[in-house]
């Protein structure tokens, strides 16, 4: 007998994970603790690694149908604006890794996801659950939402983000722990290509490289919208639990210094920014950061990452499929077994990739003679370095 799942959260994680197991026949239940499901944010790059799994869900058309094609990755200097890398994108991903490398709307890819969910899932969706307690038995979960409600299943998913509730219940060390804020503060602003003028126009993956900066442009929405995000060392924006606060540009400016003047005039020509405060934990150290008994956890809330790999969506969209891979054919009475696993399947490649992102932070970052010799590997080597075959062909 296919089993009843309950998933925490209802962002790209979650609803990639119901989808996923109910391909199987699971039943899987999504709660979100928002009123409605939806998606804030901006721009989500999708390496092939994850544009593959998504292929595998049957979302390739409409992914295609959402989402911009980049035609190269291009990294230049903050300070002079002057190019140190470039890498192909576009079609010679696709010959290389056999999936397309897109950029889409977080809110454009939740939409795709959760219409799948809807057309296809076996399960509910409950919206206005916010969950305060998990309870585990032998055989059972149980649910509990601030507002008194309860739903019991035989498993449960927590796709509830950085400050999960559903991580507590696993037995790791880490599990009660808090995520670290990592004083990194993330802008956000997203402009109609039309509004803007032609020489600001992208249909590539822009970066530019700073002390203890970079910032990231690239077309989403079929091309027709240009993605800014700018992320700076600098004291966190406020309240580290908001994903979504308001800010100015002129709190940017100040904590990005000097730049060059096609990147200022970038900037400028952002109609609004939104900020919001990076956080991260530890690289996980075993199956036991994943998954325990009935309880698993996906995405964000096993391995937050800090953005500087672009894959924290790609991560949950693998742990989605790889989860129900493991539960292929797996009943109720089967549940421990499946999810021990998926998380021994899973937490090595989380960790390198939770490694990565921190590493490839401090390359990003670096000052004085650390970032000289960055710039040169980077104009010797060009797109062997940006290259991620270990990332994009798993």
């Amino acid at each position: 007998m296919p089993a009843h799942i309950l998933v925490a959260g209802g962002g790209i994680g979650g609803l990639a994970t119901a989808l996923a197991l109910s391909r199987n026949r699971h039943r899987a239940d999504v709660f979100e603790q928002a009123a409605v499901f939806g998606e804030i944010g901006a721009g989500v790059q999708l390496g092939p690694n994850a544009t593959r799994r998504l292929g595998q869900l049957d979302l390739g058309t409409g992914l295609a149908a959402i989402a911009a094609r980049p035609e190269a990755l291009v990294v230049h200097s903050a300070e002079s604006g002057s190019e140190l890398a470039r890498m192909p994108l576009g079609d010679a991903m696709q010959r290389r890794y056999g999936s397309p490398y897109f950029c889409v709307h977080r809110a454009d890819l939740h939409g795709l996801l959760l219409d799948a969910v809807r057309a296809r899932g076996n399960g509910t969706l409950v919206t206005g659950a916010q969950i305060r307690q998990v309870e585990t038995s032998d055989d059972l979960v149980c649910l509990s939402s601030a507002d008194a409600r309860a739903w019991e299943g035989e498993a449960i998913v927590g796709a509830d983000g950085l400050w999960s509730t559903v991580r507590r219940r696993l037995d790791s060390e880490s599990a009660a722990q808090p995520p670290r804020v990592t004083g990194h503060t993330a802008w956000r602003a997203l402009i109609e290509q039309s509004a803007l003028p032609a020489a600001l126009r992208r249909g590539r993956v822009d970066v530019w490289l700073g002390p203890r900066l970079h910032a990231v442009a690239y077309p989403v929405r079929g091309g027709d919208w240009l993605n800014v995000v700018v992320i700076a060392e600098s004291a966190p924006a406020g309240d580290a639990r908001d994903w979504d606060q308001s800010t100015s540009v002129a709190a940017l400016k100040q904590a990005m210094g000097r730049s060059c003047a096609s990147l200022q005039s970038l900037l400028d020509a952002m109609p609004a920014w939104r900020a919001w405060s990076l956080g991260d934990r530890a690289p996980m150290t075993g199956p036991a950061d994943m998954a325990h008994e009935r309880v698993a956890l996906v995405g964000d809330a096993a391995h937050p990452m800090v953005p500087y790999l672009a894959q924290g969506a790609g991560m949950a969209i693998e742990d989605a499929v790889a989860l129900a891979d493991a539960m292929t054919d797996a009943g109720a009475a089967d549940v421990p077994a499946a999810f021990a696993r998926y998380a021994e399947a899973r937490w090595a490649r989380n960790a390198q990739v939770q490694a990565r992102a921190r590493r490839n932070g401090e390359i990003f970052h670096a000052t004085g003679a650390v970032r000289l010799g960055r710039d040169m590997a980077m104009r010797l080597l060009g797109a062997k370095l940006l290259d991620q075959p270990w990332l994009y062909g798993g």
